[in-house]
């Protein structure tokens, strides 16, 4: 699934290629894409006809454009979901879901008519309208800000953390804790950190809770980089291409190969329908509970 790096570089692959642009006219394919916008596609396409996206915007893995009317386009791209800027009169994706047609822009920058494409295979990912939501989608008040958003209030997540009885992998992936971190980046930020996923919130130091939020941002920032991190043609970015933050994984997915820290290899362990993998020396498992 597309995690918080992934959404950001869609994200700013929409800030450069759609904000400033009028939508011409929207064509919703299937409906399950919408099936979260309760008055249905119809009323999707036709409250989106005629706005001009004024901004694009993230909070952990949901994205959304912010429209000239105040209302604002909201989406999650779910386990397949894809979002493309394409030319109109491209060949149509195999699995494309909503076609969103921008008016040609004018001037000495205009340039070909294009499209952005909502491209969704599995279909667990979805598009709204939301209701005043430029600034920030009521729908998402209820998540927590990711640790690269400026207001992220270190303290508070620190303190959070330390009155908790549940295991710092959980809290990680607690969006009310903290947004946008998933299974994956949760496993690189504890190795980096030196801790392991089940260690109790309230067994941790300060200096430990802030070392894992510290891992947090350097993996993502480094994700970023490069782009995200692509295991098949699933996650793209706007233009189509895979990110490539894979091949620098410490951990994740590295059951059996050394630890670049101290050679012991990673181990992996069942954690809820998923895996976490971690070095067994650097990340030492708690003593079990009593």
């Amino acid at each position: 699934m597309p995690e918080l790096p992934e959404v950001e570089v869609v994200r700013r692959g929409l800030q450069t290629h759609v904000v400033g642009r009028t939508v011409a006219d929207v064509e919703v394919l299937h409906p399950r894409p919408v099936r979260r916008h309760l008055a249905g596609a119809d009323d999707f396409a036709q409250r989106l006809r005629g706005r001009t996206v004024t901004g694009a915007h993230r909070r952990g893995k949901f994205w959304w454009l912010a429209l000239d009317d105040g209302d604002a386009v909201l989406g999650h791209l779910g386990m397949s979901g894809q979002v493309l800027v394409q030319p109109a009169g491209a060949l149509d994706e195999r699995h494309l879901r909503v076609r969103f047609a921008l008016v040609p822009e004018t001037g000495a920058d205009a340039g070909a008519a294009s499209e952005v494409r909502f491209v969704d295979q599995r279909m667990f990912g979805g598009l709204l309208v939301s209701s005043g939501g430029a600034v920030v989608p009521p729908e998402l008040a209820h998540i927590a800000l990711d640790p690269l958003d400026p207001a992220f209030d270190d303290a508070a997540f620190v303190r959070r953390v330390r009155r908790s009885e549940s295991g710092v992998k959980r809290l990680l992936l607690n969006q009310a804790v903290v947004s946008g971190v998933g299974n994956i980046y949760a496993d690189e930020a504890l190795w980096r950190a030196r801790v392991h996923g089940e260690r109790r919130g309230s067994r941790l130091r300060v200096l430990d809770v802030q070392r894992v939020l510290d891992g947090a941002r350097e993996v993502m920032g480094a994700a970023l980089d490069q782009g995200g991190t692509s295991f098949d043609a699933l996650y793209v970015n706007v233009n189509g291409e895979s990110g490539y933050f894979d091949r620098s994984l410490e951990a994740y997915g590295q059951e059996g190969r050394p630890c670049s820290r101290c050679g012991t290899p990673v181990r992996r362990v069942a954690f809820t329908n998923r895996s976490s993998y971690f070095c067994p020396v650097c990340q030492p498992p708690p003593r079990s509970r009593s």
